[in-house]
């Protein structure tokens, strides 16, 4: 069972930046595929971002593409997320979530059912 935990949400104005790490606690981290999606009030879980297991191939939602970067260091076991130019349809909790993916290091996936693990997730404001 692999656990994930977020970290880095809060409050900031429109205009600002946050960023996100998602921790895993699992020796194979390399081995997995990450994303972050995100859900506010009366909305489905949608997708932000995701990564490869090898950090070579990302993938974003439109709404969010060239202000947010998704990053990883399997060293750490750490996936990120840099969250630029927020404004309040950011406003949502973000969940990171992983999925093995030891067959092809290049494979990102940006439905939620693809995923296995989902961590607690981390709120975030943004404030107009």
């Amino acid at each position: 069972q692999v656990q994930l935990v977020e970290s880095g949400g809060g409050l900031v104005q429109a205009g600002g930046s946050l960023r996100l790490s998602c921790a895993a606690s699992t020796r194979t981290f390399s081995l997995y595929a990450m994303g972050w999606f995100r859900q506010a009030p009366g909305n489905e879980r949608e997708f932000v971002a995701a990564i490869s297991r090898s950090g070579g191939s990302t993938a974003y939602a439109d709404s969010v593409k060239d202000r947010f970067t998704i990053s990883r260091d399997n060293a750490k076991n750490t996936v990120y997320l840099q969250m630029n130019s927020l404004n309040a349809e950011d406003t949502a909790v973000y969940y990171c979530a992983g999925a093995e993916s030891p067959a092809r290091p290049r494979l990102t996936m940006i439905t939620p059912s693809q995923y296995n693990y989902w961590g607690q997730g981390t709120q975030v404001t943004v404030s107009s």
